[in-house]
């Protein structure tokens, strides 16, 4: 099921109430003990066909069938115990709520769009995310044990008529090395006296909590900086380090620096190897001098590399601080899908991200570029300067030289038939009613109807 419908479909359920003040609702399927409301899909339409979406026959069969496959999902992860760390939904939020603000043009724009302020966005995003999420991990859990041989490969792809073998467009390999700006030290100062400043009216009897929707830079405001239960994996060590060892819910950490800037601490509660813990980030500020320092830098590595004092792969080990890329020699990588089962070096275009396509564009294979300024993984400014290692033109694929990209194809449609097998088995249990009126609709999965 496309991913990117339920970001559609958290409308259908986030606003709801909109549609609710001028129609009469009504419950149209129920799946398991959860309704599915009249008003919940004719918003879910209106929203997508405000994006453009569009869909194969009906919409309304369409949409009304996802939202029923999501709930199978979903009772299937209250089995499971799924749990998931707001941390990492958080992260996603975020992404979300910048994707809405540049395409509206502005936060403002974007609340009179959805009717809703931005706290309420937010709260209503968090939820979609979360159920997203919640269903990727069932999935996973469900095809984790699906392999494919090369034999199988081999077999799928010679039963397959010639023009259904696959075209692969032109594809790049990219290399980069990314600093980070200088941060003044005034800034740092500015910072840390922020969060001092804080940790005292905290300790003189304000909520940690309110002070956090207030100051902190980090999608986890809206909850009072609350994170959720996690463990010590699943955050950076520095992050992890103090909040594993905070011990009186009461008070205040010490300042904690890390990748995504400042912070400052709070216990809520400790249980067994996790702990859910509140936290206020600070950004720092980078200056545009401190920008032209990393320009200038890299732009001096793009010359030492140029005269062969060494080669891109040994300065993209000596010098980037990219996390992701410096241990790969720069090498760029994507995940091929959403499951992250395997990654590739080689990226389409409109894979790469916004800064790196566009340099790229215009270069050759060898060339090195001019250093540039693009967003970092953790929404920070950075400096980078790419090299533009291999491109594969496009082409029908082959064996020999795309069993990568034809083993993922075998490997998806094994899942996704695994995937549908389970849908089809889970209707068999799941109480399942729909009114008369939306019976007589075409169905992926005919089993609704018993």
């Amino acid at each position: 099921m496309n991913k990117y419908l339920f970001l559609i479909l958290f409308l259908s359920c986030s606003f709801t109430l909109i549609a609710q003040d001028n129609v009469i609702d009504e419950v149209v399927w129920v799946v398991g003990d959860e309704p599915i409301l009249k008003s919940e899909i004719e918003t879910a339409r209106l929203e997508a066909r405000a994006q453009g979406q569009t869909f194969e026959g009906d919409p309304y069969s369409t949409i009304a069938e996802n939202m029923a496959i999501q709930k199978l999902f979903l009772h299937q992860a209250e089995l499971d115990s799924i749990e998931l760390t707001d941390a990492e939904i958080f992260r996603e939020v975020d992404m979300r709520i910048e994707y809405f603000e540049e395409q509206f043009g502005s936060r403002e724009k974007m609340e009179e769009y959805f009717q809703k302020p931005y706290s309420q966005i937010r709260e209503l995003l968090y939820n979609s995310v979360h159920d997203n999420n919640m269903v990727d991990e069932v999935k996973r859990n469900l095809i984790k044990d699906v392999h494919v041989t090369p034999a199988q490969v081999r077999k799928y792809f010679k039963d397959v008529p010639e023009d259904s073998i696959p075209y692969i467009p032109t594809q790049l390999e990219v290399q980069i090395i990314q600093c980070n700006p200088r941060v003044a030290q005034e800034e740092v100062d500015r910072i840390k006296d922020l969060l001092r400043e804080y940790t005292e009216r905290i300790n003189s009897g304000e909520s940690f909590a309110t002070i956090a929707r207030l100051y902190s830079e980090d999608g986890s405001a809206s909850k009072g900086g609350e994170l959720g239960f996690s463990s010590r994996a699943q955050w950076v060590p520095e992050f992890a380090a103090v909040a594993f060892n905070l011990t009186n819910p009461k008070a205040v950490s010490k300042i904690v620096e890390t990748e995504y800037g400042y912070h400052i601490l709070q216990l809520i509660e400790k249980k067994g190897d996790q702990v859910n813990v509140r936290h206020i980030l600070k950004k720092p500020r980078i200056s545009q001098e401190s920008i032209d320092e990393g320009l200038s830098f890299l732009d001096s590595i793009s010359g030492c590399i140029k005269n062969g004092e060494y080669t891109f792969d040994e300065a993209a080990s000596r010098f980037s601080q990219d996390k992701d890329t410096r241990m790969n020699y720069g090498n760029m990588v994507k995940w091929l899908d959403m499951y992250h089962r395997e990654g590739s070096t080689r990226f389409e275009m409109r894979d790469l991200p916004t800064e790196v396509a566009r340099v790229v564009s215009n270069m050759k294979v060898g060339d090195i570029s001019k250093p540039f300024v693009m967003m970092g993984n953790s929404g920070k400014e950075v400096v980078a300067i790419v090299k533009l290692k291999n491109k594969i033109e496009g082409h029908k694929a082959s064996m020999v030289d795309d069993y990568q990209t034809l083993q993922n194809i075998v490997l998806d449609k094994y899942s996704e038939d695994k995937i549908e097998n389970w849908i089809r088995e889970k209707q068999k249990t799941t109480y399942v009613r729909i009114n008369d009126d939306w019976k007589n609709r075409d169905f992926k999965y005919p089993g609704w109807i018993k």
